[in-house]
């Protein structure tokens, strides 16, 4: 029988508590202690789960010789810190999207993983989520043909923060997304943004292109500013298209046979013909996706293998946010990358 791995969990607070209930839920994990600032959020872990430990303190964590990965969800300001002293400390490493605040900080820590031997598994649980495997399948069979277009929106209210911009909070689910179903490398990126509120010094809605030499061109919308919660993408094939609209309950994706094709005649050369065919819904694994990450992350560690959203993986995004953060600053200029 294979001996557990001892996992805390650093940061209980909007995704902690998501974390701990799904690592807690795994067989092959034992989900020793949670770490976090504030008081009340672990006393309000102790109540649902009284056989963990709580520690306000961080050293108590990396004392711990028990404890040989750790999962960090906490503000990105923090990550580079804490996933280096743990990699240091010789613990495989869980951690929140993004990777770090640089692609500088991401690449010191993949080198650190790789000379320690261990693992980097950055949250990017859109990869594991049912819906966006499937989609990725549909488009690897080809039937949707040579892909033209990534059009996504993740827009809603709140939750406006102080430390980093709407780009960094929103869209690395959208890069990850895009960089798993499309493995293309992009060639620029440019990006515009606006700041509504004077004490924020943060953008909190923008627009992101992201271009590629085969044509494709990928663009990302993003903002805390909306009345409504939309989480919705189009991706366009010469031969079909996926809608996909997560805020469905069950009819998430909707595969359109729908597309445009060019008949040439003496008289108009550009004469585009409109086809317009059935639509039809694919079935898709309905497991939750966080849990999914989770499994693959003690899985990893147990088999050593690679996980999907490895460092690297991670390091792609952070790439891509960061050129998108200085094309915001150079007023939309496109970053070659």
């Amino acid at each position: 029988m294979n001996k557990k791995i001892t996992l805390a969990v650093i940061g209980a607070g909007y995704w902690g508590p998501n974390l701990i209930r799904n690592f807690s839920r795994l067989d092959e994990c034992f989900l020793k202690t949670v770490c976090d600032l504030d008081e009340k959020k672990l006393t309000k872990i102790k109540k649902s789960y009284p056989d963990i430990l709580t520690t306000s303190n961080v050293e108590d964590v990396f004392g711990d010789q028990e404890i040989n990965a750790v999962a960090i969800a906490t503000p990105t300001k923090f990550h580079y810190s804490l996933a280096k002293k743990a990699l240091e400390s010789g613990r495989h490493v869980f951690i929140e999207k993004p990777l770090a605040q640089t692609s500088q900080q991401a690449e010191e820590l993949i080198k650190l993983a790789k000379d320690k031997k261990l693992i980097i598994q950055v949250d990017h649980t859109f990869i594991y989520y049912g819906p966006v495997i499937k989609i990725k399948e549909i488009i690897d069979s080809g039937e949707l043909g040579e892909l033209f277009y990534f059009d996504s929106q993740r827009i809603n209210l709140g939750l406006i923060q102080s430390d980093i911009n709407v780009i960094w909070d929103l869209a690395p689910h959208d890069i990850s997304i895009l960089n798993y179903i499309y493995k293309e490398k992009a060639i620029s990126v440019s990006a515009a943004g606006t700041k509504h509120f004077s004490k924020n010094k943060q953008e909190e809605l923008a627009h992101i292109t992201i271009e590629y030499a085969t044509g494709f061109v990928a663009h990302i919308h993003v903002s805390w500013l909306s009345p409504v919660k939309l989480r919705q993408m189009i991706i366009g094939g010469d031969k079909k298209m996926i809608y996909f609209d997560d805020i469905e309950p069950t009819e998430k994706i909707k595969i359109y046979n729908k597309g445009i094709d060019l008949a040439e005649t003496s008289e108009d050369t550009f004469n585009p013909i409109y086809r317009s065919g059935d639509v039809y819904l694919p079935v898709y694994d309905g497991t939750e996706a966080l849990f999914k990450g989770c499994s693959n992350f003690i899985n990893c560690i147990t088999n050593g293998t690679e996980p999907e959203t490895n460092g690297q993986a991670g390091l792609a995004v952070v790439r891509i946010l960061e050129a998108a953060s200085q094309s915001l600053a150079e007023d939309g200029k496109k970053i070659i990358i």
